[in-house]
């Protein structure tokens, strides 16, 4: 170890005994009464000593004050170079700070609240406008309208007639049949949704929603042949569609055709419980112990005994 390493880890003598000039330094950017004992002494160089002090303000458990000294060389006067709060080994500190936009889950926005959409949000796309030609992955572009669909189109537009001039317009180029085409297709957005936002939805309603939800695993049937299914548009139908059953826990939800629950439409109604069979013996009615039998019995002789009469019994 070289001497200056051995001179920078031990501290000065005159830096680490102005605690007192310190003390000033801390209570003076302190409030008053906040500045407690003195912890320890820190090293920060070649005459460049930290003294550190406990930090008694509420709410600050843990912090310290640390005033940093220093001399120039072959100078007896310690001067005062920072005085700063730190938080120490065991402090209370803030939890780090998230933007907006992460912190944000299902459920917190209310009435009046607005959330932006990034221009770069990796679920939304650019849409078909008019103004530009279609994406290359649309569905325009990669199935181009035929020209009887054309037709048919332009027809039901003819009834409309804030649509006609548009149309009428823009008929030379082609992009007014092609927007028309968009606008009957529920295309005509400045942004739809992505692959990958198509993608993060149907995971997020199968996790809630899905086959291996404990409510679909004890379902009689699956949501696919439940009458209650209401279909959805797009290529999400394949695979999802909204319950419409008041009674069922996913109602007014999207449900994975897989789900299923006890309000399924086609349920086989459930038998009513058998009756328990009369008991043999009746244990709550009490129960007759004549003091005689019964002469209609046979246990009594129809015909007096000559003997017992004569002993007189009957």
């Amino acid at each position: 170890m070289s001497a200056a390493t051995t001179r920078s880890r031990t501290p000065d003598r005159l830096c680490a005994e102005a605690v007192d000039l310190a003390r000033e330094a801390a209570e003076e950017a302190a409030a008053p009464g906040v500045v407690g004992d003195h912890v320890s002494v820190v090293s920060e160089g070649d005459r460049v000593v930290t003294h550190f002090f406990e930090c008694q303000e509420p709410g600050y458990r843990g912090w310290r004050w640390a005033v940093t000294v220093t001399r120039a060389s072959r100078a007896k006067v310690v001067t005062l170079d920072e005085t700063v709060l730190l938080p120490g080994p065991d402090a209370l500190l803030a939890p780090e700070w998230v933007p907006w936009s992460e912190r944000l889950r299902p459920g917190d926005m209310g009435p009046g609240d607005l959330l932006p959409t990034e221009a770069d949000d990796l679920r939304l796309e650019p849409g078909y406008t008019g103004e530009d030609e279609p994406p290359p992955n649309s569905v325009l572009a990669e199935h181009p309208p035929s020209h009887d669909l054309v037709e048919r189109v332009e027809a039901e537009d003819a009834e409309l007639t804030d649509r006609r001039p548009a149309i009428e317009s823009t008929t030379n180029n082609g992009r007014g049949q092609i927007a028309a085409l968009a606008e009957e297709l529920g295309m005509r957005r400045a942004r739809v949704l992505s692959r990958y936002g198509l993608h993060t939805a149907a995971d997020r309603w199968e996790e809630s929603f899905g086959a291996k939800t404990p409510m679909a695993q004890a379902a009689p049937a699956a949501c696919v042949t439940c009458g209650f299914l209401v279909p959805i548009a797009g290529s999400l139908r394949q695979a999802f569609g909204v319950c419409a059953n008041e009674f069922s826990p996913a109602d007014g939800r999207v449900v994975s055709l897989t789900y299923g629950c006890g309000g399924h439409s086609e349920a086989a109604v459930m038998p009513k419980p058998p009756k328990p069979a009369e008991p043999v013996f009746d244990s709550m009615a009490a129960d007759e112990f004549p003091l005689r039998p019964a002469r209609d019995g046979g246990s009594v002789p129809t015909e007096p005994d000559g003997t017992s009469e004569d002993l007189g019994h009957s």
